[in-house]
């Protein structure tokens, strides 16, 4: 089996913070893995609605997941706050593969890291369409560029 790359904090140019909660723990006394995705489609959907303009509740366009992993290389534990760092790996004409990092404060090497792929599609008939403009160039913002404030 091939070593994992552990991704490093400098490969990310958008942060988010999200806190774990007190439900995330598991018998372990780690958060579950299965909660991790939760953060991810977070500060993923944080990005989209702040920097792309995406509007979720009523806009004519939604992102749907159609696919995710992660890998996990140290343990995070309730009450951490994590900064997971974002950024857009391929950008095609309807979908945008998302990389995330999951980060405590301070660290340089990620606590897991996976990957988010969005389609976006109409919102009436669940048929793929183009990004939206204003989400394209906030996609293009974070494509491994530099940090964005």
């Amino acid at each position: 089996m091939a070593e994992k790359v552990v991704p490093r904090r400098h490969e990310y140019p958008f942060f988010g913070a999200v806190s774990a909660r007190w439900m995330d723990n598991d018998v372990y006394g780690h958060v579950n893995n299965a909660h991790y995705y939760s953060y991810f489609d977070s500060v993923v959907n944080e990005y989209l609605v702040r920097r792309g303009g995406l509007d979720i509740f009523r806009g004519p366009v939604v992102g749907y997941v159609v696919a995710s992993s992660c890998a996990y290389f140290k343990p995070v534990a309730y009450p951490a706050t994590l900064e997971l760092g974002l950024r857009a790996e391929r950008l095609g004409r309807s979908s945008v593969q998302y990389g995330l990092g999951v980060f405590l404060p301070g660290d340089d090497l990620a606590r897991a890291a996976g990957t988010v792929v969005h389609v976006f599609v109409e919102r009436e008939t669940s048929k793929p369409t183009p990004l939206p403009p204003r989400v394209r160039e906030a996609l293009e913002a974070i494509e491994r560029g530099p940090p964005v404030p």
